[in-house]
């Protein structure tokens, strides 16, 4: 890739944390994802100052575990360089444009719209050249990887479907942009979960139990019952964007859930990575 530029992609987890700390880049970027339901705003008044002076509006709240708010902004003050927050809609006006329809297992938009498409136009107006992308897959996550690659032009890039004008009828043209070539640090390393896990322990970085949102529709019925119960505002606003036949999973709504009483009692180490959605980029 010769002399191009190198993003960093910070999902809010230890790996792409471990990444921004330990490998070089030319970026650093973390796309929020916000909701606008007020129940759900942190009780920190500054944070939420701080916050919305990052993303540049007023933010309401996210649908990820406030913890992640913190875990940027320390590991900005760790690795002494500026990480850039992104975000260009909220999941409520995602749901909207898509006219109520939720994302799922088939039809996982909420990644490509909420964080994606937010990385995609900040290097679409700062760089607009082919970048690598540092991505945190682990050491036994080659498969991933090779999945990922797999979807690469001849060329080896990403490419990505973005809006570039309008047709003369009005309606928008879209086309599809080679944009980042995928470049897995960790796994070039060798570096696997537990070389991760250690690496934090006496680092003043604060971490969530698990990132991405706390109503991840891939997690499991067990975690999601669970978050019910440390994130009870939260999982409230996921289950009411199910309305008018609307689900976030086929076989059970997320009210079901909440009625769910497990018959053991299961902690958070209990769940792997894959209860998480998987959508660091």
């Amino acid at each position: 890739m010769g002399n191009y530029k190198t993003i960093c992609s910070i999902s809010g987890g230890q790996s792409s944390a471990y990444i921004a700390a330990n490998y070089k880049a030319d970026y650093r970027v973390f796309s929020l994802v916000t909701i606008e339901d007020r129940r759900c705003t942190p009780k920190d008044k500054k944070l939420v100052q701080i916050v919305s002076d990052r993303i540049g509006k007023e933010f309401i709240a996210t649908a990820e575990d406030d913890k992640i708010l913190h875990t940027i902004l320390d590991l900005e003050q760790f690795i002494g360089n500026k990480i850039e927050w992104l975000n260009l809609v909220s999941f409520d006006e995602v749901i909207k444009k898509k006219g109520g329809y939720l994302p799922n297992k088939m039809q996982r938009f909420c990644t490509v719209e909420m964080k994606l498409r937010a990385i995609f136009r900040y290097w679409k107006a700062n760089i607009n050249e082919p970048v690598k992308m540092q991505i945190g897959f682990r050491a036994n996550e080659q498969r991933r990887a090779k999945n990922m690659l797999e979807r690469a032009n001849k060329n080896g890039l990403i490419e990505f479907k973005d809006i570039i004008g309008k047709h003369k009828s009005g309606k928008n043209k879209w086309q599809n942009i080679a944009w980042q070539k995928p470049i897995f640090p960790l796994i070039e390393s060798n570096i696997y979960r537990d070389n991760i896990t250690t690496y934090w322990q006496d680092k003043p970085v604060r971490f969530a139990p698990l990132n991405n949102c706390v109503g991840c529709f891939h997690r499991n019925p067990l975690l999601l019952k669970k978050m019910y119960l440390a994130h009870p505002n939260k999982m409230r606003w996921f289950e009411d964007q199910e309305n008018n036949g609307a689900k976030w999973r086929s076989e059970i709504t997320y009210k079901e859930i909440n009625k769910h009483k497990p018959q053991i009692e299961l902690n958070l180490e209990d769940f792997s990575t894959c209860d998480s959605g998987y959508c660091g980029v």
